[in-house]
């Protein structure tokens, strides 16, 4: 989705009980359609920018996972923040934004899907 600023290639993939979650927000984003909403308004945002943002694939044993997204915004170097999917029965029931632990702490893969 980041890497093509597209919210259609993660919507199937999206429980119903989804959740959203980040370090810099208070609250949480407690729907699909919500976050689909403000996924759509922030990747509009960065399109009109001009300002190009990356999700590579990487590896960190933290909040239980062995894999996440590791983002980055204007090269592949300027690191951002991990991402952490929790997925059950195939579906990802919730994401968390985390700016720790720090994703210069992950193992990057050089994976950026689209």
């Amino acid at each position: 989705m980041m890497n093509t600023l597209d919210t259609s290639h993660i919507e199937p993939l999206l429980d119903e009980d989804f959740r959203y979650s980040s370090q810099w927000m208070i609250g949480e984003i407690p729907s699909k359609q919500e976050f689909l909403d403000y996924m759509k308004s922030i990747l509009a945002s960065i399109r009109q920018s001009g300002s190009r943002v990356y999700a590579e694939i990487a590896y960190a044993n933290a909040w239980g996972h062995d894999e996440c997204v590791v983002t980055a915004e204007g090269d592949k170097g300027n690191l951002v923040a991990c991402v952490f999917a929790h997925v059950k029965d195939g579906r990802i029931r919730r994401i968390d934004v985390c700016g720790d632990p720090p994703p210069s702490a992950t193992m990057r893969s050089g994976e950026y899907p689209s």
